[in-house]
């Protein structure tokens, strides 16, 4: 076989892709729900966000309280746990939304004794619901930036990757929607990075990479690399 382990990003491959006018929506409806200025909260949740996904913050009440002594507000509990309440069913309802295929090719990797890799940039709430998605057992091993303290714009993450699947680089096929440049830093640690571009889910994200290597759009062509 050329690939010897195949490794997936979660949001926007595995699950579909949620659109940055999303989760500016619900960073809103926290903000409204403490009754903090907006556009301030807006800002500063998203300024400050990446720590969510490099494990400075164990709760999502923990972030809020943070964002919220920034603005010099003082907010009861009662409401932050109402607030964080909010991110944490959106992070539910975002891992059910899996992609078309998605589960009939993980069981088709491992029917061919291919290894199986997760590599995410998330907050504490995924791998807290990890073991009851059906992709636990399908993955053998699962990186989440927020327990590890990295995210992707840290090929360091790629490297603990592959260790721990016990595969060389150049013999794992990296899968993923295009964030913080993470095709970009797999290719350069020398995995073989495949773009999945589904038209119409594809959005202005902020953090979008410009990728110029190979692009799928759908998982039915994953069969076809693999052959």
């Amino acid at each position: 076989m050329r690939y010897e382990a195949v490794i997936f990003d979660l949001g926007g491959t595995l699950i579909h892709s949620v659109a940055w006018s999303d989760f500016e929506k619900a960073a809103r409806e926290v903000a409204s729900v403490i009754s903090a200025p907006s556009e301030d909260f807006v800002r500063l949740w998203f300024e400050e966000g990446e720590r969510l996904g490099t494990g400075d913050f164990q709760t999502y009440q923990d972030y809020i309280r943070h964002i919220s002594g920034k603005l010099g507000l003082t907010v009861e509990d009662n409401q932050i746990d109402l607030a964080a309440g909010i991110q944490y069913d959106n992070s539910r309802q975002m891992v059910l939304a899996i992609r078309k295929g998605a589960i009939e090719l993980l069981t088709y990797l491992k029917s061919r004794n291919y290894k199986t890799g997760l590599i995410s940039d998330c907050f504490t709430d995924i791998p807290a619901i990890w073991d009851d998605t059906p992709f636990a057992t399908l993955i053998d091993v699962a990186v989440f930036s927020c327990s590890v303290g990295m995210n992707k714009a840290d090929t360091g993450i790629f490297q603990l990757a592959a260790d721990e699947l016990g595969v060389s680089p150049d013999r794992c096929l990296y899968i993923a929607d295009g964030m913080r440049n993470e095709l970009a830093n797999a290719s350069k640690f020398g995995m073989n990075a495949i773009q999945i571009y589904v038209p119409g889910e594809i959005d202005d994200s902020p953090i979008r990479e410009e990728w110029t290597g190979p692009v799928i759009s759908s998982f039915s062509e994953i069969y076809i690399l693999l052959e």
